[in-house]
């Protein structure tokens, strides 16, 4: 899965130069992070109605919409699906709670 995602990015990564006009992530990026934000809030909206729905495909469907736009939003951010995966595994194998409790506010 982790290939799935690298080349991904790395595809996003390449749109950062795409004419807006012919590609639909170039497109996204031309608009600025708000746009990019905003779809990501109605991907996840979707999702959760697809998961109250029930049904198995639709909330596949969805759910790959807003990882999809969710992996936009890192590489505009200039970040890599890896560094969300390092930070899943550094807080793996503690309870959510003392996690959470541990955090340094930035």
């Amino acid at each position: 899965m982790n290939d799935v995602l690298n080349r991904l990015s790395e595809l996003l990564e390449q749109r950062k130069s795409a004419d807006p006009a012919s590609s639909y992530v170039a497109k996204l990026y031309a608009k600025g992070m708000d746009s990019i934000l905003k779809k990501i809030g109605e991907e996840a909206t979707e999702t959760v109605i697809a998961a109250k729905g029930g049904n198995r495909e639709e909330i596949i469907y969805e759910t790959a919409d807003l990882w999809f736009h969710t992996l936009v939003m890192l590489a505009k951010a200039d970040l890599k699906p890896d560094d969300v995966l390092a930070e899943l595994a550094r807080r793996e194998g503690f309870s959510g709670i003392d996690e959470k409790a541990a955090r340094v506010e930035k």
